[in-house]
C-alpha cells in the first residue's frame, strides 16, 4: 500500500505549479514591456529603476535579475511586499541550484542594441522591496507614506528622498505597470516635479477609482490633469463611464459571438445590485467582488455568495420571488445594454489617456502613447511614455524587437504573421 503523500512535499509541488502558472501568464506582457524599459535605460543612461505599485515583484525581478538594473520595488500593501521578498529568496535558491547565475560587474542594460545572441547568465542582484504608498500631493522627496496594511519589517526610508529627489542624487527611471486609480497620475505629477526622474513609463488601470472634482476639494484630481481638457465643456466622466472603460472589450466580443453562458453573469450582477439597493438605499455602488464561475451557479447560489460581501444577510432577502424571476428573464436586455456601453468604452479610455498626454506636453515634455500589448492578453494595452530626452530612438523599431521576442517564446497562430503593433493586434487610441 502506497504511503500517503507528504504535506510538505505537496506544498512545494503546488508552489512550483503556481510559479510556472505566473511565468506563463506574465511572460508575453513582461517581455514587451521590459524591451521598452531597456530602451529607456539605454537612452537616458539610467541603471536605477523605481517600480511603483510593484505587487509581488514580477516585473522588478525581470529587470533586476534579467537586465542587471538596480531596482527599488515600491508597494503600498505590506503583505505583498513581504511575499515579493520571499519569492526573490526562492528564485535565488533555485537559480543557485541550476548554476545559471553570473557575476557580471556593469549592468547589461547599456548595450547599444538589443542582444539577440545566446542569453547571458542572470545577475545575482535582486530588487530592493519597499513597503509604502504614494502621497500625490507631496513633493517628490516626501512622497512615501506608510503602507496599508503595514508589512512585517521595520519602516523603510524613502528610496527617492535624497538630494535632487532620488537617493544618492542619481537619476532614475520610474515605472508603474497597471498602476491603479490615482497612482498613475501621481507618477506623472512626480515626474514633472523632479529633475532626477529621467523618464516614466505608465500603464494605467481601474479608471473608476480616479478622483474627480469636487470629490477632494483642495487636492489635485486624478482626472482631468491637463488644463486643456479641464476647460472643455462636457469633459466630466461619471463613475459608470470610467468603470466601463476597464472592461475587456475583445474578450466580451468573443463571448457574444460564441453565445457564451458567461453572459449570464451580467444579468446576475444587475439583479443582485437591484436587491442590494432595495435592502439598503445608501449602497449606490456596492463593492461586490467577482464571484468565480458565476455563470455555472443558480442565481440564489450566486446571491448567497455576494450578499455577505456587502454586509447583508441572504436569509433576510427573497432570492426566488416572482419579481426576481421576472428580472432574470430580461438577460437579453442586460446584455444589449452592456454591449452598447462597451462600444463607448474605448472612447472614454482614450480621453483619459489623452488628458495625461496633454498634461505632459503642457509641461514641455517628450511623450507618446504606445499600443504595446495584445489587448486580448492585456486589455489595458496602451503605455504612456515620457522623458526629458527625444523619444524617437526609443520607440523606433520597437515593434520589430517585440515581434522577435515573441517569435522566440510564443507560438504564432496559423496564417500571415502580423506586426504586434498593427491595429488588428494592438488596440490603438480611438
Amino acid at each position: 500500500m502506497a504511503a500517503p503523500p507528504c504535506p510538505a512535499l505537496q506544498r512545494e509541488q503546488q508552489r512550483a505549479a503556481d510559479i510556472i502558472r505566473l511565468l506563463t501568464l506574465y511572460r508575453p506582457l513582461l517581455d514587451a514591456y521590459v524591451i521598452l524599459l531597456q530602451r529607456l535605460t539605454q537612452a537616458t543612461g539610467c541603471d536605477r529603476v523605481v517600480d511603483v505599485g510593484a505587487g509581488q515583484g514580477h516585473l522588478s525581478r525581470f529587470l533586476a535579475f534579467g537586465l542587471g538594473l538596480s531596482v527599488t520595488a515600491v508597494e503600498g500593501d505590506g503583505r505583498l511586499a513581504g511575499m515579493a521578498e520571499r519569492f526573490d529568496r526562492e528564485l535565488l535558491r533555485e537559480l543557485g541550484k541550476t548554476g545559471v547565475l553570473g557575476n557580471e560587474g556593469p549592468p547589461r542594460c547599456h548595450q547599444t542594441a538589443p542582444c539577440h545572441g545566446p542569453p547571458s547568465p542572470l545577475t545575482p542582484w535582486g530588487p530592493r522591496h519597499v513597503a509604502g504608498r504614494l502621497d500625490p500631493s507631496a513633493p517628490w522627496g516626501e512622497f512615501l507614506l506608510p503602507p496599508n496594511p503595514p508589512g512585517p519589517g521595520p519602516a523603510t526610508r524613502n528610496p527617492l528622498g535624497g538630494p535632487g529627489g532620488s537617493e544618492g542624487g542619481q537619476r532614475v527611471l520610474v515605472t508603474g505597470l497597471h498602476a491603479c486609480g490615482d497612482l498613475s497620475p501621481a507618477l506623472l505629477r512626480h515626474f514633472t516635479r523632479s529633475p532626477a526622474v529621467a523618464a516614466v513609463a505608465s500603464v494605467a488601470c481601474c479608471y473608476m477609482k480616479l478622483s474627480t472634482p469636487p470629490e477632494n476639494p483642495g487636492s489635485s484630481p486624478g482626472y482631468p490633469l491637463s488644463a486643456w481638457v479641464a476647460k472643455l465643456p462636457g469633459h466630466e466622466l461619471s463613475y459608470r463611464a470610467r468603470e466601463a472603460a476597464c472592461h475587456a472589450l475583445e474578450e466580451y466580443a468573443g463571448r457574444l459571438m460564441g453565445e457564451s453562458g458567461c453572459l449570464r453573469a451580467h444579468c446576475y450582477r444587475a439583479v443582485l445590485e437591484t436587491l442590494i439597493r432595495a435592502a439598503n438605499p445608501s449602497k449606490k455602488r456596492p463593492g461586490v467582488q467577482t464571484v468565480k464561475k458565476a455563470h455555472a451557479l443558480s442565481f440564489p447560489q450566486y446571491a448567497r455568495l455576494g450578499l455577505p460581501r456587502v454586509g447583508l444577510d441572504p436569509a433576510a432577502i427573497s432570492l426566488d420571488s416572482e419579481a426576481v424571476e421576472a428580472m432574470l428573464e430580461q438577460q437579453h436586455k442586460v446584455v444589449a445594454f452592456f454591449s452598447l456601453t462597451l462600444l463607448l468604452a474605448p472612447l472614454v479610455e482614450t480621453l483619459i489617456l489623452l488628458d495625461r498626454l496633454l498634461y505632459l506636453r503642457e509641461q514641455g515634455f517628450q511623450c507618446a502613447l504606445v499600443p504595446l500589448f495584445d489587448p486580448q492578453f492585456s486589455p489595458r494595452n496602451l503605455v504612456l511614455v515620457a522623458a526629458r530626452i527625444p523619444l524617437g530612438a526609443v520607440l523606433s523599431g520597437l515593434d520589430e524587437d517585440s515581434s522577435e521576442d515573441e517569435d522566440a517564446g510564443v507560438a504564432e497562430p496559423s496564417g500571415e504573421k502580423q506586426s504586434p503593433l498593427a491595429p488588428s493586434a494592438r488596440r490603438e487610441p480611438q
